[in-house]
C-alpha cells in the first residue's frame, strides 16, 4: 500500500473513532500485514490484511454492516482503507470497555494478560525506534 495511502487511511479511521493516530501505526508495524493476506493460526482463525484483523470479528463486523461473513471477510482482507478502519474500531471497542490506552492495546492482541502484555510492549518499543514515543525520564 502507498505511504499516502496508509496515511490518509489511518488518519481518518483515527478520527472517526477517536484513537491515536500514533498507536494505529505502531499496530500496523507490529502486525505487518498486507492487502489479502490471511495468516492461519494454532486455534483455526485467521490474521487478514495490513492490521491482521482476526476472524472472530468478522461475524460481529458482518452484523453491523448487514452483510453476509463471505462479504465482510473479503472486504477486511482485501480493502485497506476498510482494514485500517475495523483495526480502529477494535481499538475504540477496548478503549470504551478498559477506558485505558494500554488495556485496549493489549486487548487489540490477546485477553491473555501475558500475550496482551508483551504485545503491547512490542508496539511500543516499534514507536519508540521510530521516534513516535518519547521515553520518560
Amino acid at each position: 500500500m502507498p505511504a499516502k495511502t496508509l496515511l490518509t487511511c489511518l488518519l481518518l479511521a483515527a478520527q472517526t473513532y477517536n484513537v491515536p493516530p500514533v498507536l494505529l501505526a505502531g499496530i500496523y508495524k507490529a502486525e505487518g500485514g498486507r492487502v489479502g493476506q490471511e495468516v492461519a493460526n494454532s486455534n483455526g482463525t485467521y490474521d487478514l490484511g495490513p492490521m491482521q484483523i482476526n476472524t472472530i470479528w468478522v461475524p460481529v463486523v458482518a452484523k453491523k454492516w448487514g452483510v453476509t461473513s463471505t462479504k465482510a471477510r473479503k472486504a477486511v482482507r482485501d480493502d485497506a482503507c476498510t482494514n485500517v478502519s475495523v483495526a480502529a474500531w477494535i481499538l475504540r471497542n477496548h478503549l470504551s470497555e478498559t477506558e485505558s490506552l494500554a488495556r485496549a492495546l493489549s486487548y487489540y492482541h490477546s485477553r491473555t494478560p501475558s500475550y496482551g502484555q508483551q504485545y503491547q510492549m512490542r508496539v511500543i518499543g516499534i514507536l519508540r525506534s521510530n521516534g513516535l514515543l518519547k521515553t520518560e525520564r
